[in-house]
């Protein structure tokens, strides 16, 4: 009894001697120096933000639940540059990347499959086409899956032989479905690199980005191989500006992933693999935009037109255009719609730079595409309504009828014109001519050429000569 009591007076004791731990200064300094988090290492600070971040998205899922009715959130804020939510993303996105590629066919893989399709198939006695019937496919397979490994395995589907055209045995044609293999390793490559270089992976690329994957195809085009070191900038600079001219119509500076992949563009770029330049005819090189003599084409014409060589364009040396051809009003119309004002305000400052004349040429030399024909239009609406009016049209043609006389050509009637161009477009509305139909009606190209330059106006009106011209030497 007496023993215990000296023990639980003793115990209350040094329970009283012994003071709180929020009183003592190492305790306090210790928690203060652990809760800033300096005397963590970094294992332990990826655990703390993963714990913040696991409590953020809890409480974000309570909120969103409480606000059920409301309209939901379309709006996630992008993970800060070097936090630990970014780098686990570029982790994940490389990771991604990298098993995508090595399970891409290779050149080696490509041309062992050929092989096995060449010696797997048979001949067509009547047109000696190389082709395979279903079984071939099957036995073809096996062969590539044995020589190449299991990637290839996927192109040989039963839906993919469905979507070749067969003949009355069953059978379709080898070269076909190589390209068609080809091609999709080529456009899954295509995306791989483009995936790469979009920094926020939003599934867009900005000019810069576009402009480094071009850069980084020229070593592989082998019509641009040998492109001066000088010049490659400039060059990616022009070839990245028709991307974004046929797929970025809104002009918010980025261009979709998937649209450039399926694009006429990305077609027309890998056409300077095919051959070297020697071999290309020089009316090919010209009417590829991407070639390096269309390029050099452009930077010389844009040269030739700044005068004053202040790196802009003035509406009067925009004139000398064409040789002159195209009528004041529309050059006008150009610098109120696609040009915009310089910092200093007033007229005079409104010059076009280099990329507006992109625009402007990439427009000019495809009056025939919706993207061309979109710019032009709303050069041509002269009231900004969304439609012309016979007026309009009379309008805009009075300058081609100016420009037609005073080349030494013959006398003609504004409103015959005028009716001639409504019967071609024939609009839904017969009191007004809309964008909507002048894509429609297949001529869209042609109206414009009219209504803006002399020499497309003289190409209309002379098209059977033209066209007999064209014709003659195939007859010969």
């Amino acid at each position: 009894m007496y023993s215990g009591s000296v023990d639980g007076e003793s115990h209350e004791t040094a329970q009283r001697k012994i003071p709180p731990a929020s009183s003592m200064l190492w305790v306090r300094n210790l928690r203060r120096y652990i809760g800033s988090g300096a005397g963590l290492g970094s294992e332990a600070l990826m655990e703390l933000e993963t714990k913040r971040i696991l409590l953020d998205i809890f409480k974000e899922k309570q909120q969103r639940s409480a606000e059920a009715a409301t309209v939901p959130s379309f709006y996630k804020k992008k993970p800060e540059e070097g936090s630990i939510s970014h780098r686990v993303q570029r982790l994940a996105k490389y990771r991604f990347l990298k098993k995508q590629s090595d399970i891409l066919l290779n050149a080696d893989d490509l041309d062992a499959m050929w092989v096995c399709l060449r010696e797997n198939c048979v001949i067509d006695d009547a047109t000696g086409a190389e082709k395979m019937n279903y079984e071939d496919f099957c036995h073809i397979a096996s062969v590539c899956t044995e020589q190449i490994g299991p990637k290839c395995r996927r192109f040989f589907s039963p839906s993919n032989f469905m979507k070749f055209e067969k003949d009355e045995s069953g059978r379709i044609a080898i070269l076909p479905f190589y390209l068609y293999v080809m091609r999709t390793v080529s456009l899954t490559q295509a995306r791989i690199d483009m995936s790469e270089l979009d920094e926020d992976s939003d599934g867009f690329l900005q000019p810069h980005e576009m402009e480094a994957y071009i850069r980084g195809l020229i070593p592989n085009l082998a019509q641009l191989c040998d492109m001066p070191a000088q010049f490659v900038q400039m060059y990616c600079r022009i070839a990245a500006h028709k991307f974004f001219f046929f797929c970025d119509p809104q002009r918010r500076g980025k261009a979709c992933i998937k649209k450039v992949l399926l694009s006429n563009c990305l077609q027309e770029l890998m056409e300077l693999h095919q051959e070297s330049e020697e071999e290309v005819t020089d009316t090919e090189q010209a009417e590829n935009w991407f070639s390096l003599t269309s390029a050099q084409r452009i930077c010389d014409m844009f040269l030739a037109l700044d005068k004053d060589m202040n790196g802009t364009l003035s509406k009067q040396e925009l004139r000398e255009y064409a040789d002159g051809t195209l009528t004041e009003i529309f050059i006008e119309r150009v610098f109120d719609e696609h040009v915009r004002r310089g910092k200093s305000g007033g007229g005079n400052a409104r010059e076009m730079d280099f990329e507006s004349f992109l625009d402007f040429v990439l427009a000019l030399e495809n009056k025939d595409t919706p993207e061309g024909l979109t710019y032009l239009f709303r050069c041509l609406d002269l009231q900004g309504r969304g439609y012309l009016t016979t007026a309009d049209i009379h309008s805009l043609f009075r300058d081609v009828h100016q420009k037609w006389i005073e080349g030494g050509n013959y006398e003609l009637c504004i409103e015959d014109v005028r009716d001639e161009i409504w019967d071609m477009v024939k609009p839904t509305d017969p009191l007004r001519m809309a964008l909507s139909d002048l894509l429609s009606c297949k001529q869209g190209g042609t109206v414009a050429s009219m209504l803006i330059d002399v020499r497309g106006f003289w190409a209309h009106d002379n098209r059977e000569n033209l066209l007999q011209e064209e014709e003659g030497p195939e007859d010969e």
